[in-house]
């Protein structure tokens, strides 16, 4: 995925079916001078984590 269509998953209303590792997860926000997101597995929003906006796929 790209930083772009990362940060308009992150600021849009609607759930996106986006995965990391094989895993559902939510996007919090995104860093673009970094290229990273802050991101949760979907059942546990405990587990935050920074992640390369590379390594997310949009299903």
């Amino acid at each position: 995925m790209n930083v772009q269509r990362a940060q308009e998953i992150a600021n849009s209303p609607d759930m996106k079916d986006v995965k990391y590792n094989g895993q559902r997860v939510y996007i919090q926000n995104v860093d673009p001078q970094n290229e990273t997101a802050r991101i949760y597995p979907l059942e546990q929003p405990d587990q935050e984590q920074e992640v390369n906006v590379s390594n997310l796929m949009e299903q």
